[in-house]
């Protein structure tokens, strides 16, 4: 059920997207709320538009369903979902299972938020270390998760079988520690400096 596919490029904070204004203030705007019902019309929508193998409301609502395990949030601008993010606690280790963003709102920090919001929570949950896995092509998701600690530890051969496409396996070790809530602190300051 897990996958990873990170979509087009998350975002570039100094680069400007479709459908709006450039990235000024936009993370500032942003607001991650644990995902519910009412939002699943519009994560579906985003889903569709990202995915060939989108994933149903039911699944969406299987997923939230184990608050035990899973922590599902979305970013919201106003009354628009513009994201979400899923994150699966097994252990001492959380599986970012998925992450969207509407591709009108691409390349505005709103994965970094979304990431920043998880990574940040998943301590509180027991978790010590994160995984996903990602795209071989989709480069810049892969630099994004660089810069939260992730790094390519395997591959998953055809791992997205609708195009035959390999995923690369990506883990961020001890973030639990001072260190990482450092690197944590450090990406946030970045995106208030692009502002």
């Amino acid at each position: 059920m897990d996958r990873w596919d990170g979509g087009a490029p998350l975002d570039d904070p100094g680069a400007d997207g479709p459908g709006g204004p450039g990235p000024e203030g936009v993370a500032d705007a942003v607001r991650v709320v644990p995902l519910r019902r009412r939002h699943l019309r519009s994560v579906v929508h985003i889903e569709e538009e990202c995915y060939p193998q989108p994933w149903s409301a039911t699944l969406f609502l299987s997923e939230i369903a184990q608050r035990s395990s899973r922590r599902y949030t979305v970013a919201t601008i106003g009354p628009l979902v513009v994201g979400y993010c899923g994150l699966m606690v097994v252990e001492e280790d959380g599986h970012i299972t998925t992450l969207s963003v509407d591709p009108g709102w691409h390349r505005r920090g709103i994965g970094t938020v979304l990431l920043l919001d998880q990574a940040t929570a998943a301590p509180a949950h027991g978790v010590r270390h994160l995984t996903l896995e990602v795209r071989a092509s989709n480069e810049a998701a892969q630099a994004l998760y660089r810069r939260f600690g992730f790094a390519p530890v395997g591959v998953r051969r055809n791992y997205y079988a609708e195009q035959g496409e390999d995923a690369i396996v990506m883990w961020a070790h001890d973030i639990d520690t001072a260190d990482y809530r450092l690197r944590l602190r450090e990406i946030e300051a970045g995106l208030r400096s692009s502002q």
